[in-house]
């Protein structure tokens, strides 16, 4: 894989959240001026590429990829229209997991789950599911999310409280042998769609 490559599959994966020339620099092995030339070429690959609907957005140091301006209506209509419809099981998983350990960053949704969910964290934001709850102090600034007041009356609750209760394992104080994941803050949260009769 080409070091243009690497840069533009770790830009992909680090979603929102971006990524900084250090980190591409800790991931890949190469030195600062080979990234910041590859970050330009893609800058201005995507720039020149009229079938592209990515560009690349820098912000301070982080780097991210973003669809262009032209994109906006269409990818609000695409998210809009199907509120009527389905989640799918990764929504309702990532969903179930920011409920109950909220505020949290997309990269602890990620660890749980064993998989990566920044397009699937992006969709619930876009869906007013959940929100931006600020970032936190630590190197990257990393965005935490919650659940939203429309959450709630998507699913019929009136508080938080109401959500069941989690199995042992899953707890924010579970010891390090009970390993959560998934499928345990989903089984919860199933009861809670179960209970309520609303489809989600």
């Amino acid at each position: 894989m080409t070091p243009l490559a690497q840069i533009e599959s770790l830009l992909f994966v680090s979603g929102d959240e971006g990524v900084t020339v250090a980190d591409l620099a800790a991931a890949t092995g190469l030195m600062r001026p080979a990234i910041l030339a590859s970050l330009e070429r893609l800058a201005q690959k995507y720039a020149a590429d009229q079938d592209s609907a990515l560009e690349l957005m820098v912000n301070d140091t982080t780097y991210r990829l973003v669809t262009k301006a032209a994109a906006q209506d269409l990818i609000k209509q695409y998210f809009e229209n199907p509120l009527s419809t389905s989640l799918t099981p990764a929504s309702l998983e990532v969903l179930a997991i920011i409920a109950y350990r909220q505020p949290v960053t997309r990269i602890e949704v990620d660890e749980i789950r064993g998989v990566q969910s920044a397009s699937t964290v992006q969709k619930l934001v876009l869906r007013r599911l959940i929100e931006d709850a600020g970032r936190l102090d630590e190197p990257g600034r990393p965005k935490v999310y919650r659940t939203s007041e429309y959450f709630l009356d998507y699913f019929g609750l009136k508080q938080l409280a109401d959500l069941p209760p989690l199995p042992a394992a899953a707890k924010p104080d579970a010891t390090d042998e009970d390993v959560p994941n998934g499928d345990l803050f989903l089984k919860a949260f199933n009861q809670q769609l179960n209970s309520s009769g609303d489809e989600a």
